[in-house]
């Protein structure tokens, strides 16, 4: 009996949630009698009880029109300048037939479109755009005049170049937009705008270039982005993220985030889908591989061979951070795998504490140390870091707790994780180095070498938007593989990567 309750509960919350988004999906077409619209807006806007919300009533050519608006969403400026045209349209009395057509002609603005239902309204209203309804008429008139609060396009933070531009991306989407098309002039670049969440109605922006973005691709996100079914999205782009791609138990990141338009542009170029969700200033690159995470814009804001130099720097970093640390506590554990000119490695003395569970407290004490300064004011930044490596550090050592040399591994550990350019991918490295450390002390030089094999094969079964996460290595291509470890000059890059199926194969013609 209780288990066919559980069912029967179980099966009636579905319909339930179906109901709710039944009653505010409905559409309500709008009614040539304006005070019955007023009342219905009055009732579902909370008209008098949310200060933000208000209507400007006014009479013009002897017809009532209602201007409806968000207060912190809209350009003031522009509604006063509305407001200006109407009421000298007004004042010189002029007679007329069509008043809809007086009053559309005297709209200061270049944007205006026309809406039939009230739900269409309000969720323009909602978004920072106003409406305006006329006695006697079943249409609206919806005005673009949005402001919405923000910062302006500064550098970002973590993705820093000593060469090249210092605008980033926004949490305003209308200003991403405006950033990626100054560096597209093309009339082919397409930005296709829709609307997800029951509640939020969050902006979504796809951008592509057509012509030569994967029509299929184009495709498969617009239906992953159309079958989202959600209240809202509190986490902007990665809640996006996590319908576009099954993500599961797989710790390596699927899609790349940027927040520069000169790294978004070069995407599209080559073919990549961009996805901008509104309120956030970190937009989505898709579809994307491992090799996609460890490039970084300052390798192409110098010469190629400085840039090949960076490359491999920060490659050797990558590999340090992952391997240093594991390949160390093993050979401590094995000293007969050393060969007798690296003899000296391994502590020197005896210690109070096992080398592995030093080198996991001092791990994950770095990671608290990077959580605390996230959090910690930026006054205080530099005297926490100060403060945990020259007291914690030293007096960890004096009283036994960790050796010099334990110290000295996990600094060049962490300094190679920060040689990564994507945050995603440096967390996924250190849960396969604690990882790697764990399975070494348990199992010795043979789980090691199996723990890097599964690694391997799992990489190489991960599949992002169904494009091999491991390509150009496997499935095997020389020539893209010869870019990625070498950087290119520009005038030989004369094909778009495989990878996106672009239908445009072609970057430069050859003379």
């Amino acid at each position: 009996m209780i288990r066919r309750m559980k069912w029967r509960l179980r099966s009636l919350q579905p319909n339930h949630h179906k109901n709710n988004q039944a009653e505010g999906q409905g559409e309500t077409p709008i009614s040539k009698d304006i005070e019955l619209n007023e009342k219905i807006l009055k009732e579902r806007l909370g008209i008098g009880t949310s200060f933000d919300v208000g209507v400007r009533k006014l009479d013009i050519l002897g017809k009532e029109i209602q201007i409806y608006f968000v207060t912190g969403l809209c350009d003031i400026e522009y509604i006063i300048e509305i407001l200006k045209e109407l009421m000298d349209l007004e004042a010189r009395r002029r007679r007329t037939d069509n008043v809809k057509e007086a009053i559309e002609n005297h709209l200061t603005h270049v944007q205006v479109e026309y809406k039939e239902t009230l739900e269409d309204c309000i969720v323009e209203m909602l978004s920072g755009l106003i409406f305006i309804l006329v006695e006697d008429e079943d249409e609206a008139f919806v005005i673009d005049v949005r402001n919405y609060p923000g910062r302006g396009p500064e550098e970002p933070d973590n993705e820093k170049v000593i060469r090249g531009a210092r605008d980033g991306y926004t949490e305003n989407i209308i200003e991403n937009t405006g950033l990626t098309r100054r560096r597209i002039r093309d009339e082919r670049l397409r930005h296709e705008i829709m609307r997800v969440g029951v509640r939020s109605k969050t902006d979504i922006c796809i951008a592509y270039i057509d012509g030569i973005a994967d029509p299929k691709l184009v495709d498969i996100i617009k239906k992953e982005l159309e079958n989202i079914e959600v209240d809202g999205l509190p986490m902007a782009e990665k809640v996006v993220e996590e319908y576009m791609v099954n993500q599961g138990g797989n710790p390596f990141p699927l899609v790349r985030y940027t927040e520069r338009p000169d790294v978004a542009a070069v995407h599209l170029f080559e073919g990549h889908v961009v996805v901008m969700v509104d309120a956030s200033p970190s937009v989505i690159i898709t579809p994307t591989t491992l090799f996609h995470h460890v490039q970084h814009a300052e390798e192409y804001r110098q010469a190629p061979f400085i840039g090949t130099f960076v490359k491999w720097i920060r490659f050797f970093g990558m590999f340090a951070s992952i391997f240093i640390l594991p390949l160390w506590l093993l050979m401590v554990l094995e000293p007969n795998l050393l060969p007798d000119e690296l003899a000296y490695i391994g502590p020197s003395e005896d210690a109070n504490v096992s080398e592995f569970m030093q080198i996991f407290l001092a791990d994950v004490g770095l990671e608290l140390l990077r959580m605390a300064a996230i959090h910690t004011p930026s006054a205080l930044t530099t005297a926490l870091g100060l403060v945990a490596a020259l007291l914690i550090g030293e007096i960890a050592i004096e009283v036994g707790l960790f050796t010099s040399e334990v110290v000295l591994y996990v600094a060049l550990s962490a300094i190679g994780s920060y040689a990564n350019p994507s945050y995603e991918l440096g967390i996924a490295f250190k849960m396969i180095r604690l990882f790697l450390l764990v399975v070494v002390v348990s199992f010795g030089s043979i789980g090691f070498v199996i723990a890097c094999t599964v690694i391997f094969l799992m990489l190489a079964r991960i599949r992002s938007l169904n494009k091999p996460y491991l390509w150009p290595f496997l499935p095997f291509d020389v020539r893209e593989l010869w870019q990625i470890a070498i950087r290119t000059t520009v005038p030989n890059l004369r094909k778009r990567p495989a990878i996106v199926d672009p239908q445009d194969t072609v970057k430069q013609v050859s003379e």
